[in-house]
């Protein structure tokens, strides 16, 4: 299988590209992101366009890819809906446009999160936004198509956010991550465990769309 991974700096990325190079399932990686991840690997290769709503410069490298993961995605603190949405939904769906005239048989798979309003019209403005990100993906053709909705995702392998406060905020809950494991499992998840669910559901697909927690879990 061959992936493009979105996103691949930021902390749920960083877990899906460890798991892709990792998988003897995934032969090739292409990042595509603002920055390079640094990494080095016989599978992998990056490419930072200079701008990532408009990828028809390099729509050519993007051929014969058979599944997209999607991991990009920035905090709706302190942000007015309108630049959430530019970011969220409209960088989103531009991108996925662009793969599905490409790859045609692509399989995309989208990071959401737990809560997400998929009625739009909720009082959470990210819920709402990202409800309304993957209808509308959902929408679009794919042969195959998957929202994932993890609930709080435990960093590992030397995995780091890049957001300040919310490093301090792993820092501080990691050794109370196997109290959350046992008592509250559903809500909870691991960079690894993410990873490998994505790889399982491009290879094998799965019978629902929205994968809430559990189901990562189960997966992953």
């Amino acid at each position: 299988m061959k992936v493009i991974l979105f996103g691949a700096t930021g902390m749920v990325g960083q877990g899906v590209l460890r798991e892709c190079l990792l998988s003897s399932e995934v032969h090739n990686v292409l990042t595509v992101g603002r920055s390079a991840t640094g990494q080095r690997d016989p599978k992998l290769s990056e490419i930072v366009p200079k701008d990532l709503g408009d990828l028809a410069p390099i729509e050519g490298e993007l051929k014969g890819y058979d599944a997209c993961f999607f991991c990009l995605g920035v905090s709706s603190a302190g942000m007015r809906e309108t630049d959430y949405t530019r970011v969220t939904y409209d960088l989103t769906l531009t991108v996925a446009r662009t793969l599905l005239k490409i790859n045609p048989d692509m399989t995309f798979i989208y990071v959401s999160g737990t809560g997400t309003d998929s009625s739009e019209k909720g009082r959470s403005m990210w819920a709402r936004v990202k409800g309304r990100t993957e209808n509308d993906l959902l929408k679009l053709g794919f042969k195959r198509a998957y929202m994932f909705r993890p609930g709080y995702i435990q960093p590992l392998d030397g995995i780091r956010t890049k957001t300040r406060v919310y490093a301090v905020f792993y820092a501080i809950l990691a050794p109370f991550y196997p109290l959350f494991k046992a008592i509250v499992p559903q809500y909870v998840t691991t960079t690894r465990q993410v990873g490998r669910a994505m790889i399982q559901v491009a290879l094998h697909g799965e019978a629902q769309t929205h994968l809430e927690n559990r189901d990562i879990n189960r997966l992953g």
